[in-house]
């Protein structure tokens, strides 16, 4: 296995961690979710390297060690869009390759719409293109209802109340609630994100995420957007308490290259929770899409 580095880079005037494995300027930069870190990629990252690729895990603005910068409006997507071409830029990349989870996933399709750097390759695991979500929801309130803390988290402070109280129990549940091989996630990984929540200010930007970005979302999801020409993958756990697998459906209009693999008996965290299944669907696509 390639080892894991960990280091500082400038990017958007900001200072993001990253863990690195692999050189060169072929660069696959990995997006981690709601409340995850850039360690959610510590399975995947030694794959990209073994398959040539300069694999780099940020935390994003607001988490782990990088930058928490103040404010709704500094999480607002734009800005999260730039972090990451000017990430790519930071780390000299000729090549791109994005590779994403649950809210980084939000912003690789954003950054796939917008077509902000030419791109390789797009991998989104358990969130749906911003257009097939809106579509869903209109069509019935299962999805609604599944997302209902959306809604709570636009409120003031009760959402960083509930997630820090008994030091960060709710976040810790988050994983092993929602978990269907709960062995994934022991103590020692809990208290990884514990710890990331209980940073101060941490959970405020975390949640900032959900408040500051609304509008946004239904501006990524409005019809008549030319298609996303590059190759996708999406990997979907079928066991997705948020997230039902009928998000999974009606992508031919909205991506001219789109692969879907979903993978029963796993949940939303699918490769933090299954990164065997993950690693080898993953590496199968890239062998075929001649990214490696």
């Amino acid at each position: 296995m390639s080892k894991i580095r960990t280091r500082t880079i400038e990017a958007n005037g900001l200072s993001f961690t990253i863990d690195e494995a692999g050189e060169g300027d072929k660069v696959a930069l990995f997006l981690h979710g709601f409340p995850e870190s850039r360690w959610s990629w510590r399975y995947q990252l030694p794959l990209l390297a073994k398959l040539g690729w300069r694999a780099v895990a940020p935390d994003l603005r607001g988490y782990g060690d990088s930058s928490r910068p103040q404010g709704r409006e500094a999480y607002r997507l734009e800005h999260l869009v730039e972090d990451t071409a000017a990430m790519f830029d930071a780390l000299g990349a000729k090549r791109r390759l994005l590779i994403a989870h649950d809210w980084g996933a939000l912003i690789a399709w954003a950054f796939a719409i917008e077509k902000r750097l030419p791109l390789d390759g797009l991998v989104i695991m358990n969130v749906p293109h911003p257009a097939v979500y809106a579509r869903v929801v209109r069509e019935g309130p299962a999805q609604w209802l599944r997302s209902w803390y959306i809604a709570f988290f636009q409120l003031p402070l009760l959402p960083e109340l509930a997630l820090t109280a008994g030091k960060a129990r709710a976040v810790a549940r988050a994983f092993s609630g929602m978990a269907v091989d709960k062995s994934r996630f022991p103590p020692e990984v809990l208290d990884h994100y514990r710890q990331n929540a209980l940073r101060p200010g941490a959970v405020t930007a975390m949640v900032n995420y959900y408040r500051a970005n609304l509008g946004a979302l239904r501006c990524y999801g409005r019809p008549g957007q030319p298609p996303i020409d590059v190759p996708t993958l999406m990997i979907w756990g079928e066991e997705d308490a948020a997230l039902g697998v009928e998000l999974t459906e009606g992508y031919g209009a909205l991506v001219s290259d789109f692969t879907l693999n979903r993978l029963p008996g796993v949940s939303h965290w699918v490769q933090q929770e299954a990164p065997e299944k993950v690693n080898e669907r993953l590496e199968a696509w890239l062998r075929a899409k001649g990214l490696t």
